[in-house]
Parts: C-alpha cells; structure tokens; sequence
C-alpha cells in the first residue's frame, strides 16, 4: 500500500464526508456557525488523521491518529442525532448517514486491531 488514498476506509470516510456536506447544504442559514460549522469539521477530520497516521513512521502514532479519527465519527455522528431531534434533517437521511458512519467506524477499529497485532508480533 504505497498511499493512504488507497485505504477502504480512507475512501468511504470520504464519501461520508462529501455527504455530511450535502446533507447541511439544506439546513437553515442561522446554522452555518453553528451545526453546519461542527458537521463539516468533524466530517473532514475523520480522512485528514486516517492520512496523517498513514505518513506517520511509527505505527504507535498511526494507531493514535486513527482513535482520533474514531473520536471526530463519534462527534460528527452526535451532531447528526442532534440535527435530527431539531428537525433539520430527515430520519432517512439521518440513517443512511448513521449507516455509512458505522462502517467506517467498523472499518477502524479493524485497522487498528490489525496495526496493534502487528506492532505486537502477532500476525493472523
């Protein structure tokens, strides 16, 4: 694996972030400072530190870049489910969202599994 473009789960966190931008593109203007401002920026955090951790030399701080990845999906799905109980976005929309989050947060939790075996001597 030469780049982290070549990452699955570098490619569906970025299609979850293109969606995260569609999907506030309808909410209400007042919200651009706020939901809007926290959706966007979580949703763009979860590539930005799967790539980060991937030019990283160390793997410790690949795994590290990674749980924070995990961190921003739990902040961006949190900003969703809040968005939904105000009304702003559909129950629909809203699950398919949800849905491509917890792949990506499956997607993850394997690459570090994965990374830590291997950092550990491990291999399966």
């Amino acid at each position: 694996m030469n780049s982290y473009q070549d990452l699955k789960v570098w490619q569906r966190a970025m299609d979850l972030a293109v969606e995260s931008y569609e999907v506030t593109t309808d909410f209400p203007r007042e919200e651009v400072y706020g939901l809007v401002s926290q959706i966007r920026r979580a949703a763009g955090s979860v590539p930005a530190n799967i790539a980060e951790g991937h030019g990283r030399n160390a793997t410790g701080s690949y795994v590290q870049h990674l749980k924070i990845a995990q961190g921003s999906l739990k902040e961006l799905e949190t900003h969703f489910i809040l968005s939904s109980r105000l009304g702003l976005v559909s129950k629909d929309r809203i699950k398919a969202v949800m849905s491509m989050s917890e792949e990506v947060g499956k997607m993850l939790r394997s690459l570090i599994r994965s990374l830590q075996e291997e950092r550990n001597g491990r291999t399966t």
